[in-house]
């Protein structure tokens, strides 16, 4: 994903809210930590969210990520579910551990019930699918009592959700467009107009 988002990271997708096991208050202290491999998207969010009232510390792997929860156990967290060196549960389960009260939800692209409900299981109270936006993630954070988030106003489009995939593949892949053109099962040439356009609205 490359160019800056409407609204630090744009409009919202569609996502799967997921009621918590029991209702907690929202702890009144800010500290976030955001776990996140994808460098790009992290510093995105970590500023989005720092503008929103956060104190934020970020992590690119579960090892970082277990390290900051193991030292200073955040209020909340946002925690990506499939990292370079294990699974973002393990920071989750981690934090409910040290921290009972506090709160985290889990993004990820590979959603699915099984891991929503082990999610659930193990301290999340909320499972986001990427591309998210910011605002979605505070309300996720700060929801009580099983509330669901109420759809955007201003979703963003089928147009512009397919080019935030590109673009966030054609980054993984260093910017090597056969290789991303291989893995998305596109011919070179489509990818590389889709490349050279503006992002849709």
């Amino acid at each position: 994903m490359v160019n800056a988002l409407t609204g630090a990271l744009g409009a919202t997708t569609a996502q799967t809210t997921m009621p918590t096991t029991k209702a907690a208050a929202v702890p009144a202290e800010r500290s976030l930590l955001i776990v996140e491999d994808d460098k790009m998207f992290l510093q995105r969010l970590a500023r989005a969210m720092e503008t929103r009232g956060f104190v934020v510390s970020t992590a690119e792997s579960v090892a970082d990520g277990l390290l900051q929860v193991e030292k200073a156990a955040p209020a909340f967290a946002v925690v990506d579910m499939r990292l370079g060196d294990g699974n973002g549960l393990d920071v989750i389960s981690a934090m409910n551990k040290r921290r009972p009260g506090a709160r985290a939800i889990i993004l990820t692209g590979y959603g699915n019930i099984a891991t929503a409900v082990n999610a659930v299981k193990l301290g999340a109270v909320d499972y986001l699918a990427k591309p998210v936006d910011a605002d979605d993630v505070v309300a996720a954070l700060l929801a009580l009592d099983n509330k669901k988030i109420e759809p955007p106003e201003n979703p963003m489009s089928a147009d512009r959700v397919r080019w935030e995939h590109i673009q966030r593949i054609y980054e993984l892949c260093g910017r090597n467009v056969s290789e991303t053109a291989r893995r998305l099962n596109m011919h070179r040439r489509t990818l590389q107009r889709i490349l050279a356009k503006r992002a849709p609205k």
